[in-house]
Formats: C-alpha cells, structure tokens, sequence
C-alpha cells in the first residue's frame, strides 16, 4: 500500500485524500468483479492467499481475454 501511496502522491494528490482516493479505486475494481470473486479479492487485500476453484479463475481469465 505504501508503494501506491508514494505514486499517489507523484500525481499530486494530498496526503489526507489518499485513503479515500484508495477506497475508491478499489471499490470500483470490486464492484466490477464476476459474482463470487468479492471475496477472494477482499482477502488477497488483507494478504491472505484464497483458495482458487476452477470456476472463478475461469472467469478472471475471462476478464482478461483468456
């Protein structure tokens, strides 16, 4: 997070804006998520490697042209 805070403030944004500017961001990122993978996203945030089912990595490759 840190390392996106130091880009953040490259583009000028304050300091006490970027939690806000960050919660957006990933709030827009999950929202466009295929049903299901909210929560696998929620936990690669907190660090946590979440188990992967066929189904969805199907589908994240789908996201991506896969």
């Amino acid at each position: 997070m840190d390392e996106l805070k130091e880009k953040l403030a490259g583009l000028g944004i304050e300091t006490e804006k970027m939690d806000d500017v960050i919660q957006t961001v990933l709030g827009f990122v999950k929202d466009k998520l295929p049903d299901g993978m909210e929560g696998m996203f929620d936990s690669v945030l907190k660090g946590e490697v979440p188990e992967i089912g066929s189904d969805l990595l199907d589908k994240a490759k789908g996201m991506f042209g896969g």
